[in-house]
Parts: structure tokens; C-alpha cells; sequence
């Protein structure tokens, strides 16, 4: 019996063990918006530089309204800018903030 107990014992550390196992390979979905794996140092630091923050202190100033606006490609959450490198939010701004000109 006391055999028994072990061998439950030990079935029921080994399934404990891979739960956890699989809890720690589980990465949440990365936002593609603040997804910089592929932008160097210097662009970061030219977004910095250019006052680039998410969300515009200026209600009618908006990445998503300015003339430097690349909006999002087939399938994409976010946009880009002309200016720098990297994905851009649509409520985002930066000090370079342009009105959009619509010709007509």
C-alpha cells in the first residue's frame, strides 16, 4: 500500500510540474503598436527626440490627422510616420504634428 502512495504521489507531482510548464510557455499576444523589435537605438531615440507620445495632449492633433501619417497596411492595428521608423499610434502625436492637406 505504501508503494501505492508513493507511485500516486509521484504521478500527481509529474502532472503538477508539466501544468506549470505549460503556464510559462504561454506568452501573452505582444501588441503589434508597441512592437519594437525591429527598430534600431537611433530611431527610438529620433522619436524621442521629435516629442512622440501615445496619446496627443491636443485633442485635434493626432497621428491619425496628420499630413505625415502612413496608415495601417492590409490587416495592421497600427500605423508609421514619414519621420521615423517603427509603428505609430492612430492617437499618438509628436512636436512635427502637420494638418493633413486634402486636395479638391
Amino acid at each position: 500500500m505504501t508503494s501505492t502512495l508513493a507511485g500516486s504521489a509521484l504521478w500527481l507531482l509529474a502532472c503538477s510540474a508539466k501544468t506549470e510548464e505549460k503556464k510559462q510557455d504561454v506568452a501573452p499576444p505582444k501588441d503589434p503598436c508597441s512592437d519594437f523589435s525591429n527598430v534600431t537605438e537611433n530611431d527610438l531615440n529620433a522619436r524621442k527626440k521629435l516629442g512622440y507620445v501615445k496619446e496627443s495632449p491636443i485633442p485635434d492633433s493626432k497621428c491619425g490627422n496628420c499630413q505625415l501619417w502612413l496608415p495601417p497596411k492590409d490587416g495592421k492595428t497600427c500605423g508609421n510616420c514619414q519621420l521615423f521608423k517603427g509603428p505609430v499610434f492612430t492617437t499618438a502625436y509628436c512636436t512635427y504634428w502637420a494638418p493633413q492637406i486634402h486636395e479638391g
